[in-house]
């Protein structure tokens, strides 16, 4: 490894995390991450929910489970080492009725088979007492879930991956990728760079990057814009920590909940909806290039086949905010609309193949001479750090 340069494409949490461990697993290498912003985590990093995941969701055995439970203490003992503000102050997962206890037991177990440990079934009263305005006829208490300042994650990592000697350099888009003299050449809006090993953690645009990097496209990233409410101060006391529905296996996506900010307030939300941009945060930002490379692509059409409830009810969330509402009532039915604000948004960058699935687990393609991250879906950012010591093992083994 003793003199090899590696060049991360992309400033999020997972690139910065793999910098960061590639700088330790490889303190002789030399390390340059290119990001075409100003400033690092502006995408995905910095415009998520701020929760720490645990690993109750997923499939047993997959790598999201794995790298949740490995992820979630490795971030928490991150933030407590560097002083980043977290909490870890836990959630309920509510069954609104009778219905949804069975699927509820079910996570139950899951998450008891992915190693999370406190986990405890509750009563009405019992989830009452910590959460008193909350409906349902059940609920399960995760206590090892938490917030954290996933923007303060990212600036804590530059500064790590500068006291090793290595860079980052912002306001970098990369434009093109060639093969030279066994070199990687990027050249971006402003540099050009030269390295031994490429690592593709572009988020939003991996594909296009991995395209670049002569990748066949199998997968398409198809953006979802996550809308939020924010809830009036004077309302705020209606959630304690955080409020989760159970999911419903004939929908791709969880369901609008309530989440506490660590640095103060609740957010209720997201929706799921088409962004016409992969950066699109607002429904007026269209990106001609980005809505053709959606539209034009055979998965998307097969998907919206395959939920069409689910996508008329989510556009309905996005242009009602009564109906919006509605769907919060179902957990916490005190909440008016008179009580939501405009919040902010996010942007999932969602794999997706030509058939109409979503891509649900971590996908990591290596190359001897590069490694592509092609999908890191929640909980990339609880778990980037043990994403980023993955890719660095992977690297490591390759070279």
């Amino acid at each position: 490894m003793s003199g090899k340069h590696f060049i991360i494409v992309g400033g999020g949490v997972v690139g910065l995390a793999t910098a960061l461990k590639l700088g330790r697993t490889c303190p002789d290498a030399r390390i340059t991450v290119l990001e075409k912003e100003a400033a690092v985590g502006q995408h995905q990093t910095g415009h998520n929910s701020g929760v720490l995941h645990c690993g109750l969701y997923y499939q047993p055995g997959s790598i999201k489970a794995r790298m949740a439970v490995e992820g979630i203490q490795e971030m928490v003992e991150f933030c407590a080492e560097h002083n980043v503000p977290h909490e870890v102050c836990g959630k309920i997962v509510v069954a609104v009725d009778e219905t949804e206890v069975p699927r509820l037991k079910s996570l139950e177990s899951r998450g008891a088979a992915n190693g999370l440990a406190g986990l405890k079934w509750l009563s009405r009263d019992e989830m009452r007492e910590i959460e008193p305005h909350v409906a349902g006829v059940a609920a399960l208490r995760v206590p090892q879930e938490g917030i954290v300042d996933y923007p303060k994650v990212a600036e804590t990592m530059v500064r790590l991956i500068r006291e090793q000697g290595n860079h980052v350099i912002c306001g970098a888009e990369v434009k093109g990728l060639r093969r030279f003299s066994g070199r990687w050449i990027a050249t971006t809006s402003t540099v050009e760079i030269d390295g031994d090993f490429l690592v593709n953690c572009a988020g939003l645009h991996c594909d296009r990057v991995s395209e670049l990097a002569g990748e066949k496209r199998e997968v398409r990233i198809v953006p979802f814009r996550g809308e939020y409410f924010k809830i009036k101060p004077e309302r705020q006391h209606l959630v304690r920590h955080l409020i989760y529905p159970v999911p419903d296996p004939q929908f791709p996506f969880l369901g609008v909940h309530f989440t506490r900010l660590v640095h103060g307030g609740i957010e209720a939300g997201p929706n799921a909806v088409l962004a016409f941009a992969r950066e699109g945060y607002k429904m007026s930002d269209i990106e001609p290039a980005d809505l053709f490379d959606a539209m034009t692509f055979p998965g998307l059409w097969r998907f919206m086949a395959k939920y069409p409830r689910m996508c008329v009810e989510e556009l309905a969330r996005s242009f009602s905010k009564n109906f919006f509402c509605k769907s919060l009532q179902r957990l916490v039915p005190e909440i008016q609309v008179s009580d939501l604000e405009t919040g902010g948004s996010g942007v999932r960058a969602q794999a997706m193949s030509r058939e109409g699935g979503l891509v649900q687990d971590f996908s990591l393609v290596a190359r001897p001479d590069a490694l592509h991250v092609l999908n890191a879906p929640s909980p990339a950012a609880t778990a980037s750090l043990a994403i980023g010591g993955e890719i660095a093992r992977t690297i490591v083994r390759s070279i």
